[in-house]
């Protein structure tokens, strides 16, 4: 079981990321004028930012989408990743101090990653789920329950989500024109 200290710490990091969730949902612009000041640093803010909210979702492909088309896009597919991968701690945290209670609760899916892990092996279990837009913070919350070794937890969840912001970064270089064509009726 976690010490008091570890508990008020996993509380006061819920506190903050539900914090910041509400304040970006709420300012969107926020997003836009980051990466327009900020550059490559905005876009990793942004990404640690999306990947530590667990409840919140955030606009965070299209941003990495737009941001592809006005930056470098190779920076800004290894901004966002390392962003990613670091936030992704949240959930695995999360996982790791509440063993006892997902463990319960979410029995059945435990056992499916478990042998969804024995079966693919752990570490291409993460890199693809972080390489796709699936919903990855279950796998962070199981990794952390099942306590899947931190180190390779995030090289592993770095290496999935470099790819997937070198995806969307490359996808806004090349497609903008196309995007920005098929929408100019609309606006």
């Amino acid at each position: 079981m976690f010490s008091k200290k570890w508990i008020l710490i996993i509380i006061i990091l819920i506190i903050i990321v539900l914090s910041v969730g509400w304040l970006i949902l709420n300012n969107k612009d926020f997003f836009v004028s980051l990466t327009e000041k900020y550059g490559y640093f905005g876009i990793f803010i942004i990404s640690l930012t999306e990947a530590s909210t667990i409840i919140f979702p955030l606009p965070f492909s299209i941003i990495i989408f737009g941001a592809g088309s006005i930056l470098n896009p190779l920076l800004v597919g290894f901004s966002a990743g390392l962003g990613a991968a670091i936030g992704e701690f949240t959930g695995y945290a999360l996982g790791l101090g509440g063993r006892k209670v997902i463990e319960k609760k979410y029995k059945k899916h435990i056992e499916k990653t478990e042998k969804m892990f024995q079966k693919y092996g752990g570490f291409l279990v993460i890199v693809l789920f972080a390489a796709t837009p699936l919903p990855d913070d279950i796998v962070g919350l199981l990794g952390g329950t099942l306590k899947y070794p931190l180190k390779k937890f995030f090289i592993a969840t770095l290496i999935g989500k470099i790819i997937l912001n070198l995806a969307l970064a490359y996808a806004g270089f090349y497609g903008i024109n196309w995007v920005l064509t098929v929408f100019s009726p609309f606006s």
